[in-house]
């Protein structure tokens, strides 16, 4: 599993649009399709972000780990 994956995963499992999230990370669509297909470097902010919206860790989106839920 990598973080493109992972991303596209939980975006999917919390039933949101690539709009919805790029909203929230305050970015195109455009660019945040381009994180989800690994064609741009997604910064270590907008995962904080990610990982604070889907109740998450940030070790978990970046496949450190494959527990979802934070402690």
């Amino acid at each position: 599993m990598s973080l493109k994956l992972r991303i596209r995963d939980m975006r999917e499992d919390n039933d949101l649009t690539q709009q919805q999230v790029a909203e929230l990370l305050m970015c195109d669509q455009s660019l945040y399709s381009k994180y989800e297909r690994g064609e741009r470097e997604i910064p270590l902010r907008l995962i904080v972000q990610l990982a604070d919206r889907y109740d998450t860790s940030v070790d978990y989106l970046i496949c450190r780990t494959d527990v979802k839920q934070r402690f």
